[in-house]
């Protein structure tokens, strides 16, 4: 029997939010979460839009044999869905024009995984007990890093940390960064919004991902731990293990978030 995905999601508005602009979805194939911003409830709308896309790949590729499919053209064609689908809601309401929202997604074919990223949210291995950051994030103060002008603990307190270069928007949606994971039966894999990693450090992130074994209680732990430390944003995370010989998940969609009510 070929691996497959055990997988577990959790979001919560968190303690100085008013209301949930994530929205986050897990099927057998699917792994996505968005973080939507704007004022009022743009950013809910942004990230309800995504995982919307999200879902209706997740519905067209129900029953398919993905060996013959191209993860990350999938996942481009899903995220050009969507800002097609921003651009037209901005048409009939102007207050739209200029949301947008974050989004990590992986489309899985056993232990083939297509990633795609724009944001700041991200998707961190698990693997013999070392963690691995696979995203970069899309902010000002990332780019500063990487161009060696400051380090990253200046990075980590830099006024401008949470500025981004990158999100899904609509027609002006830059290019997502795209790239293949070679899955091993055993890792575990994390996919969050920054309302986890802007209180939670990577060491913290590791002592529950390797510590806690079901993936519904590790999901729990790191939304408490976001929550105790303030939990200053909207709180979304994806915990999901690659299990050998495991019958696979529940094939219906698991939605979580501002798509849970609004889609």
């Amino acid at each position: 029997m070929r691996p497959t995905l055990r997988s577990a999601v959790g979001s919560d508005v968190g303690r100085r939010r008013e209301n949930n602009q994530d929205s986050a979805v897990t099927s057998p194939r699917i792994l996505a979460v968005a973080d939507g911003m704007g004022g009022h409830a743009h950013g809910e709308v942004a990230s309800t839009v995504a995982i919307s896309a999200m879902r209706d790949l997740d519905a067209q590729l129900r029953g398919v044999d993905l060996a013959g499919v191209d993860l990350l053209a999938a996942l481009r064609d899903a995220v050009d869905e969507a800002a097609a689908r921003l651009t037209a809601l901005a048409k009939q309401d102007p207050d739209l024009r200029g949301t947008g929202t974050t989004v990590v997604a992986f489309l899985v074919d056993g232990t083939r995984i297509g990633v795609l990223h724009l944001g700041d949210s991200r998707a961190y291995l698990l693997r013999e007990g070392e963690l691995h950051r696979l995203t970069r994030d899309h902010t000002l103060v990332q780019s500063l890093v990487d161009e060696g002008r400051i380090s990253e603990e200046e990075a980590a307190t830099h006024p401008r940390r949470s500025w981004l270069v990158k999100t899904l928007q609509d027609s002006s949606t830059p290019e997502p960064d795209l790239f293949h994971v070679d899955g091993v039966p055993g890792d575990r894999y994390l996919i969050c919004s920054d309302g986890v990693t802007a209180v939670l450090e990577d060491a913290q992130l590791q002592e529950v991902l390797a510590g806690v074994a079901e993936p519904e209680a590790a999901v729990a732990e790191l939304i408490a731990r976001a929550n105790a430390g303030g939990g200053p944003d909207n709180i979304t995370c994806i915990v999901a293990d690659l299990v050998e010989g495991a019958e696979p998940d529940d094939d219906n969609p698991v939605v979580v978030g501002a798509a849970a009510t609004l889609s």
